[in-house]
């Protein structure tokens, strides 16, 4: 099963992914968090300054992960779409032809949870963008591209609150759907 979170920076889902892993119900599934941080290091502009060839890389990090049977992911191909379509050094014409590529995979995602903004303050890591407003034009991106594309996403959920509630809509949303077929979790998706 490919579990996937997306949503805008400093929302929490780094910190959702690792507060799922201290659960056990995942059991041998990778766990795969940020690696803006190991990117920025190669050289690859991020945010409003990245490139064509920057966002192809970070779209390759999210499709390896869809190689693999069982991931919880941090970040998903729409999150690419989204920083790729506010990208300054992109034109618009070749943002629509990555994203029309780019939208190929999201079937790929058994669970894909759009983590909202609300009540949640940016937190500087060194890395991200702080901006609150370009923070807002990147939800506002993805709040489309889940509109555009969320047909071809298996299950699409909201989470907000606490990390705490959280990790608790992720596993009940995977347990209601799991009872909904009648089949254990690993009958389902092995």
């Amino acid at each position: 099963m490919r579990i996937g979170f997306c949503g805008t920076m400093s929302v929490g889902k780094t910190t959702l992914v690792k507060a799922l892993e201290k659960t056990g119900f995942f059991t041998n599934y990778d766990f795969r968090t940020e690696r803006s941080k190991y990117l920025s290091s190669l050289g690859i502009p991020l945010n409003t300054d990245s490139t064509l060839k920057g966002q192809t890389i970070f779209l390759a990090e999210r499709t390896s992960e869809l190689i693999l049977e069982k991931v919880v992911t941090d970040r998903t191909v729409l999150d690419v779409m989204a920083f790729t379509n506010n990208a300054k050094s992109i034109s618009l014409v070749k943002a629509e032809m990555f994203e029309e590529y780019a939208s190929l995979f999201l079937k790929e995602y058994d669970y894909m949870f759009y983590v909202s903004p609300k009540g949640v303050e940016i937190e500087n890591n060194g890395i991200r963008e702080t901006d609150e407003e370009y923070r807002h034009i990147i939800d506002r991106s993805i709040r489309s591209l889940l509109v555009k594309y969320g047909k071809n996403i298996r299950s699409l959920t909201t989470i907000e609150g606490s990390t705490e509630e959280r990790v608790k809509t992720v596993i009940n949303t995977i347990r209601a759907d799991i009872s909904l077929h009648n089949g254990s979790f690993f009958d389902i998706y092995k």
